[in-house]
């Protein structure tokens, strides 16, 4: 049976946490292309990227990998239409292990790249590693969290940590923005 060899994470956050703005725009300063470039080459590697309904990677290949899409539209799988290599996803209807059969991806790398109920999900799926970036000169009070305990006050780090993940050394993606990398792992 084809599943994970490891489960990792990809997000960029704001200094307070968020993924967007409330109406799911990620503003321009929390777009750093050495983040992107990252991004895009580690997606290049994975067997697998997981992402909720309004969360995409954009980009050339997109459309080439194998992906499942969280929602509760469906009872557990279905036909992709917007993708060829995918399925619609319902975690309360089929095990990520049932998913990552049917869709016949190869065993190797689950990236997941969110939105905040999926990045939640895999908390207790069980995240390998956790890539991490930050642009800490971009705030958005009322904006979309990464975790839903975000909004009662606790950090993504210190939610990545209550999970058993422990930092690696922090990485200056660019100077400018100050924006920085962490590869948090188990």
């Amino acid at each position: 049976m084809t599943e994970p060899r490891s489960i990792e994470g990809f997000a960029i956050v704001s200094a307070d946490g968020m993924l967007a703005d409330a109406n799911r725009v990620i503003p321009q300063g929390m777009i750093v292309p050495a983040d992107q470039e990252f991004f895009h080459g580690s997606l290049a590697n994975a067997a697998l990227v997981v992402h909720g309904r309004h969360s995409h990677e954009g980009g050339p290949h997109a459309h080439e990998r194998h992906r499942l899409v969280v929602t509760s539209r469906v009872s557990s799988l279905a036909p992709n239409p917007t993708y060829p290599k995918s399925l619609l996803w319902n975690p309360n209807g089929a095990s990520l292990h049932e998913a990552w059969s049917e869709l016949g991806a190869p065993t190797g790398p689950c990236a997941v790249i969110g939105g905040g109920a999926v990045y939640d999900l895999f908390l207790d799926i069980g995240y390998d590693a956790f890539h991490l970036s930050c642009a800490p000169n971009v705030r958005l009070p009322g904006g979309r969290p990464m975790f839903g305990d975000i909004l009662r006050g606790r950090t993504p780090e210190e939610i990545l940590a209550s999970h058993g993940l422990v930092p690696g050394p922090v990485r200056l993606l660019d100077r400018s923005s100050g924006a920085t990398l962490t590869t948090w792992r188990r």
